[in-house]
């Protein structure tokens, strides 16, 4: 009996190599911008921070990785709505999305004695007054790919997706959603990344590049991020530094601070795109 080879399509030497596959388009989205831009801390602003510091990425990237084409979801002080930022990154393409952020902790308010008075009985009785205030001792850096979030872990997700309010028609443009309720946060976990292992990957590499630099580690988070969601690519959103920390304030303003934090990410952009593109 004549034997012939089994011969597969994948195996027709007169097909082509499929291509391998290559990092050719970043998006570089610098949070906030615009009216959108409320967040400050005592010198400067989230939103100008973050667009400091994309641009600054911007041409590290360009001059470092000549191969890559990098595109910024904004170049001035405008208000982009979220939905529109990822809607960049899918029209291009792109490889590659990352959301750059300065954190912030809320403002809490508590009773404090402000005086005394005399009852009628001459009985010595505090007076109370309300005061606000945030933690300025809250440190380090934390980057976060889309997925669940507890409900008891929404201060970052509220903070960020507050930005759809000031869009029109915003309930339309995702899909129902109120930034005001936690418990609409569900309706972004039914549209998780579909890149997640690859975010991850991303996300991780951009908290070891940071750890290196001695930066506090809060560590690599799935969160309920609207900017994320609907992205077809791996995507993260990395937040470089608290503003309301003077010391970190200053870091991240100073021009020491900001190559380290650019060197940083663009180290953790090319350790990813080795891995990806030699597996």
């Amino acid at each position: 009996m004549l034997c012939l080879p089994l011969v597969s399509f994948k195996d027709d030497p007169t097909k082509p190599a499929p291509a391998k596959y290559r990092i050719k388009t970043i998006v570089l989205d610098a949070g906030h911008g615009g009216k959108d831009g409320a967040t400050h801390g005592l010198i400067s602003r989230e939103k100008d921070l973050t667009l400091k510091t994309a641009i600054s990425l911007g041409k590290a990237i360009e001059a470092n990785m000549p191969d890559v084409k990098v595109v910024l979801t904004r170049t001035e002080d405008v208000f982009i709505p979220l939905y529109e930022r990822m809607n960049i990154a899918n029209d291009l393409k792109a490889d590659l999305f990352i959301s750059i952020h300065v954190n912030d902790m809320p403002v809490e308010s508590h009773r404090v004695i402000s005086s005394y008075k005399r009852d009628k009985h001459g009985k010595k009785i505090p007076v109370y007054t309300t005061v606000t205030r945030k933690a300025t001792s809250t440190r380090g850096v934390e980057t976060f790919v889309a997925g669940s979030a507890r409900l008891k872990e929404q201060d970052v997700v509220l903070r960020e997706n507050a930005s759809i309010l000031l869009e029109k028609d915003y309930k339309d443009n995702y899909d129902g959603y109120d930034p005001n309720d936690p418990e609409s946060v569900i309706i972004l976990n039914l549209l998780k990344n579909s890149f997640r292992e690859q975010s991850i990957r991303l996300a991780t590499a951009i908290q070891q590049e940071y750890i290196k630099t001695g930066r506090v580690d809060r560590g690599v988070q799935e969160q309920s991020l609207a900017v994320l969601r609907h992205a077809g690519m791996p995507a993260v959103l990395t937040e470089i530094g608290f503003i309301c920390n003077p010391e970190e304030e200053r870091y991240m303003n100073s021009e020491a601070g900001q190559n380290e934090i650019v060197t940083s990410l663009l180290n953790a952009i090319q350790a990813y795109k080795k891995q990806v593109e030699f597996e």
